[in-house]
């Protein structure tokens, strides 16, 4: 691994992956990052559901109106969920966990991209929860916050660049 700072300013969205799959251990070592990520008081509230069959990726391109088309081409993909009555922290905690698996998929090589699903539908109105749930068996307690979408890397995105940083939005001491 390059630095930290490295990292983060190479991690960019990818929506465009090849064919080639990803190796049994490329995929245990993104989920190993989400099952240790921390969580409000080390309560790992999250559930994962792993997604590599295309008719389904391709069923959950379709789960949102806009936007979740590129999991068609994902060839692995993580349906993020957690328990909003148990844990008020859920969304933060699963939002971290999908972060630190897109960031182990660029230490890895690897191309990902965040589809947000808490709230959306499809272009029929159908919520993505529900969809959700139809495919994968999901008990009504458990809400998707995304799915993210893995692969290798089909397309070339530049790093973040230092001159371009907003630092007017940082303030300090107040607003």
């Amino acid at each position: 691994m390059n630095s930290f700072s490295f990292l983060l300013a190479n991690r960019r969205s990818m929506r465009k992956f090849t064919e080639e799959k990803l190796t049994e251990e490329q995929k245990k070592t993104i989920l190993r990052a989400a099952l240790i990520s921390p969580t409000a008081k080390n309560n790992r509230g999250w559930e994962f559901i792993t997604v590599e069959d295309p008719d389904a990726l391709r069923k959950l391109s379709l789960s949102r109106e806009m936007g979740s088309g590129f999991l068609a081409e994902a060839v692995f993909a993580v349906v993020v969920l957690g328990k909003s009555a148990e844990n008020d922290c859920w969304v933060e905690d699963c939002s971290i966990a999908a972060i630190d698996m897109q960031l182990q998929a660029e230490d890895l090589g690897l191309g990902s991209c965040w589809c947000h699903m808490r709230g959306r539908a499809n272009a029929e109105g159908k919520p993505t929860r529900q969809t959700i749930a139809e495919m994968f068996g999901v008990p009504e307690e458990y809400e998707p916050l995304c799915i993210v979408g893995f692969g290798h890397k089909n397309m070339e995105r530049k790093p973040y660049e230092d001159g371009k940083i907003d630092w007017s939005k940082v303030h300090k001491g107040r607003f």
